[in-house]
């Protein structure tokens, strides 16, 4: 199995969540997965289940509905995203089971850091200390799955302040820079997606530089 992993950098949210969707509506039985790595400009995003009082002051960061599970979040310069546009039938893999793999990549990606990170049961995303260093939030259509996970590297971290990150007021966020772990989103991105992989049972990657590839 073969997977294509595009790094396209630093983009605006809103295009990249539309190319998500047509990459996805345009795929057949055939089509080889992709995951893309992505930075965003500062933006807050929020989940079909997002409450509008979670969002408590967005300044003049805009704020955009989504159709991924979960509450509200911020992406921003400095933390990693990355997107799994996956046949999940084909890969014979769950929704719970992709959560796991998307969770666990990343606590072995810190644990490569001698940082101690841990899901939860009750709230999907990665935790170090109580702190949380990474969200996760997708969407099925037609046994595909799309958007993913943000992982905070080395980012200004305020904007989660004006918001109640994942729906939980007083949730304190981190970053793997803050903890003495990887502070490079070249070196992180491919560490997690190398990870990732390897979870979901996929030999080949192959990477690219943008959509022209």
């Amino acid at each position: 199995m073969t997977v294509i992993v595009r790094q396209l950098h630093q983009q605006a949210y809103e295009p990249i969540w539309e190319a998500m969707h047509q990459f996805t509506d345009a795929r057949d039985a055939d089509t080889t997965d992709e995951i893309w790595l992505v930075e965003h400009f500062p933006v807050y995003t929020q989940g079909q289940a997002g409450k509008p009082e979670h969002l408590l002051n967005p300044n003049d960061i805009p704020v955009v509905k989504v159709d991924r599970g979960g509450q509200i979040t911020y992406h921003g310069p400095g933390q990693q995203m990355m997107y799994v546009l996956l046949n999940i039938k084909r890969l014979k893999l769950g929704v719970r089971q992709l959560v796991t793999a998307l969770e666990e990549c990343i606590v072995a990606h810190l644990a490569g850091s001698g940082i101690q990170a841990y899901p939860k049961k009750d709230a999907p995303g990665v935790y170090v200390n109580e702190q949380k260093i990474c969200s996760i939030g997708l969407r099925i259509r037609k046994g595909c799955s799309f958007h993913g996970l943000a992982l905070n590297v080395n980012m200004d971290l305020s904007p989660f302040s004006h918001i109640n990150p994942c729906g939980y007021a007083g949730l304190e966020m981190t970053d793997s820079a803050r903890l003495g772990g990887i502070a490079d989103l070249a070196i992180a991105s491919k560490d997690i997606v190398t990870h990732f992989c390897t979870l979901i049972g996929v030999q080949q990657i192959e990477f690219k530089e943008g959509f022209d590839e």
